[in-house]
């Protein structure tokens, strides 16, 4: 939003009356009034807080088209479940090649995932992983204009350290941070760091609101205070600095009614699977007036696995080979089982669909064909009612150009997708 596109914000505001504050209740009468308002807010929160680096556009934040990201560039294979010479490498060095190709290109944001062990098989899909914390920071520090997130795991990260850790890179990225709040669901992962996943998600979600609800009063309140809560109990705690903002987007992934009551009372998105887009329409609507019986407006982000080649023919047959003939179906079943056992992320109907695309994209919804087969898939994604898809590819920085000079310029043609946000000056 430029200078004269925020004075006539303020200004249209100042008649309406609205009044918005991001991650609290919003009061707006209408959907575009409450973006605007939360966008401003975000404004107004910044100062001088950025020193020498100008306040970037978060493009979460301001939007005006469908969001697209990339997940998962962090782990080894990303999010393809296959055995394949050219599956991905999550070293740094292409992460980084990754990142610079996705800012320039005017992608939204990466999303990584945060993992302490693997899911075993011939590759140990999983088995390697970049720290999210540190590997936003080192994207931040080398990119633009994108949104990077963290994703972190409450059970194993101090609400005050996370908070600090968030905030400075928000700081080094000015503005464009974002945070991904896992409340838990992996029991052998909990097992491997000495700590104890509760049966029942109600527990789960009482301990991840109040580290949640620690790392806003940090964020929020300018003199330490000290907490006396179920989960934690601290003294003369104070988070300086705040982001930039004051806040950072949130985004939460929730399956269970416990999670969804979570997600609609903190995050600005929810993540969820698209692995029906008629169930996706009536799955929306529903989180949406959630949301709104809260007080709140929150968007729902999917993830997508892409295949995309000149023919038909060819996408189908490389996604035949890395997906089945060369799958690492031992992992595959070591993921379906624990997604299974403890998290209600995936429709448990769904059980065959979903081992069938676990191979390819970890269940993320097919976008397989020509440019215009994947055109036409992200626009049905965003028809029932999405904000945004991540995308994945067997080999990211291989794949991604020909879907950056064939696909984007037919989402932009249609309308789902525009210039990428500026630096401010």
């Amino acid at each position: 939003m430029n200078e004269e596109g925020s004075g006539l914000a303020r200004r249209c505001l100042a008649v309406i009356g609205a009044r918005s504050e991001v991650g609290g209740t919003l009061s707006a009468p209408t959907a575009p009034v409450k973006r605007v308002a939360a966008a401003l807010k975000l404004q107004d929160a910044a100062g001088a807080t950025t020193g020498d680096r100008p306040m970037t556009a978060n493009p979460m934040l301001v939007r005006d088209r469908f969001l697209l990201g990339t997940f998962a560039s962090n782990c080894s294979g990303g999010m393809s479940v296959t055995k394949a010479p050219e599956r991905w490498v999550n070293s740094w060095e292409n992460n980084l090649a990754l990142g610079r190709m996705l800012d320039a290109a005017g992608i939204d944001f990466m999303l990584p995932i945060a993992r302490w062990i693997g899911y075993g098989g011939e590759t140990d899909f999983h088995g390697g992983v970049l720290e999210t914390i540190t590997w936003a920071a080192g994207l931040l520090a080398s990119t633009e204009r994108i949104a990077v997130f963290a994703t972190i795991h409450t059970a194993a990260n101090n609400p005050v350290v996370a908070a600090k850790q968030i905030a400075t890179i928000d700081q080094i990225g000015g503005g464009r941070a974002g945070l991904n709040i896992v409340a838990g669901w992996n029991k052998p992962e909990y097992e491997a760091l000495g700590l104890t996943l509760p049966d029942d998600h109600p527990t789960r979600y009482r301990y991840a609101q109040e580290w949640f609800d620690v790392v806003r009063k940090l964020w929020d309140s300018p003199e330490p205070f000290d907490w006396d809560g179920e989960f934690f109990h601290l003294k003369a705690v104070k988070g300086d600095p705040a982001p930039v903002r004051g806040r950072v987007p949130i985004i939460n992934a929730a399956g269970s009614g416990e999670g969804r009551e979570f997600a609609t009372r903190n995050a600005d998105f929810l993540f969820t699977p698209a692995i029906d887009l008629a169930r996706s329409r009536d799955e929306i609507a529903a989180l949406k007036a959630q949301a709104e019986g809260k007080g709140r407006e929150v968007d729902v982000l999917t993830f997508a696995h892409v295949v995309c080649r000149p023919t038909r023919e060819e996408a189908a047959a490389f996604l035949s080979r890395t997906a089945d003939e060369q799958a690492d179906w031992a992992a595959v079943d070591n993921l379906v089982r624990l997604q299974f056992a403890h998290a209600q992320s995936f429709p448990h109907d769904l059980l065959k669909l979903i081992r069938d695309r676990m191979a390819a994209g970890h269940g993320g919804y097919p976008l397989v064909g020509t440019p215009e087969d994947v055109a036409d898939g992200i626009a049905a994604i965003a028809d029932a009612g999405f904000s945004g898809t991540t995308l994945s590819f067997v080999d990211y920085v291989a794949e991604f150009p020909y879907f950056r000079d064939t696909v984007l310029p037919l989402l932009e043609a249609r309308g789902l997708r525009g210039s990428p946000p500026a630096v401010a000056a």
